[in-house]
């Protein structure tokens, strides 16, 4: 087996190394599952820098999401070996094998298609929850890092759940038609008067980016508002310049996960499989494991296809 392994941290483009090893005798109470494609997010690439250096033990493998067809599986689950499956909350699935928990691996339905499937995990489970938790009917939704995978199915299911509006806080002018054509109304990051007046509007805020721009929108907006933290694109925290008048609140997905049933944890794609169906999703390159260095290096480059690594069948 193959596997893309970080034995310390520092930038991921060095930190990483493909390595190949023999593979272990599938374990008798764990499913394994051949890998068939992984994509790279931002949020694969972040924990390999030493963000999360508390919580992560090396050498720890990369990747958080993915899809590939059960090569082997406990009695208990042998009617899904030969079919394909999100192998989740495991081991790293940047390798061309990944053994988990049977009852965490998520069956694909035969309507999704690999690629739409390999991304179901990350984004659409982070947004959805969010969606839940702080609910957006009739109020005024401010994004920031509006062109990440993220912050884009917000803004959609925002306003298909009844948001009055949504304003996107942007980096690429590439991006900007994208955004509009989701209805999302885009504001350049570049324009610090529109994205003062913007949070100042706003009654909701998701903010991916954190560092400076993070901390202009929640100074500027009003009481009784609330303010939203899941992402650190930026690499920097917030550092407002008095007390915010917002409600501040964090979120991390593997919090809001882990005290999950398996039961409850498969009912969450249950319903999110119909909205990936519905979805016009961004499109994607394809790179071999091989190739690896490239598939990291195009997430730094804005405006450009999703990077999703392809593993050869080995099984």
């Amino acid at each position: 087996m193959k596997a893309l392994i970080y034995r310390s941290f520092g930038s991921p483009i060095e930190r990483l190394r493909l390595e190949t090893a023999a593979s272990p005798p599938p374990s008798p109470t764990r499913m394994r599952v051949a890998m068939t494609f992984a994509p790279v997010n931002p949020s694969d690439l972040i924990p390999i820098t030493g963000a999360y250096a508390h919580r992560i033990r090396l050498p720890a493998v990369a990747g958080y999401e993915g899809v590939g067809r059960v090569v082997h599986a406990p009695d208990t689950h042998a009617a899904l070996v030969g079919q394909r499956v999100l192998p989740l909350r495991g081991d790293g699935t940047w390798q061309t094998h990944v053994d988990c928990d049977p009852a965490l691996a998520v069956p694909v339905p035969d309507t999704i298609n690999d690629l739409v499937a390999a991304r179901a995990y990350i984004n659409p489970l982070a947004a959805s929850t969010m969606l839940d938790a702080w609910p957006v009917a009739g109020k005024r939704v401010l994004l920031s890092g509006a062109g990440s995978a993220c912050a884009e199915l917000l803004g959609r299911w925002a306003l298909e759940r009844g948001a009055a509006c949504v304003r996107g806080i942007h980096r690429s002018e590439l991006r900007m038609h994208r955004l509009i054509a989701c209805g999302i109304e885009p504001i350049s990051i570049d324009d610090i008067r529109t994205v003062t007046a913007a949070a100042g509007d706003a009654d909701l805020v998701f903010d991916a980016l954190g560092g400076p721009v993070g901390s202009i929108v929640l100074d500027a907006m009003r009481e009784r508002t609330v303010f939203i933290a899941y992402g650190l694109l930026s690499g920097q925290g917030i550092r407002p310049s008095g007390t915010p008048r917002a409600r501040y609140e964090r979120f991390h997905l593997r919090d809001s996960l882990a005290t999950l049933s398996p039961d409850t944890w498969q009912r969450r794609f249950q319903r999110l499989w119909p909205a990936l169906l519905r979805l016009d999703v961004p499109p994607v390159q394809v790179f071999a494991l091989d190739d690896w260095r490239s598939a990291v290096e195009q997430t730094s480059r804005a405006g450009t296809a999703k990077p999703m690594l392809r593993f050869d069948r080995l099984d």
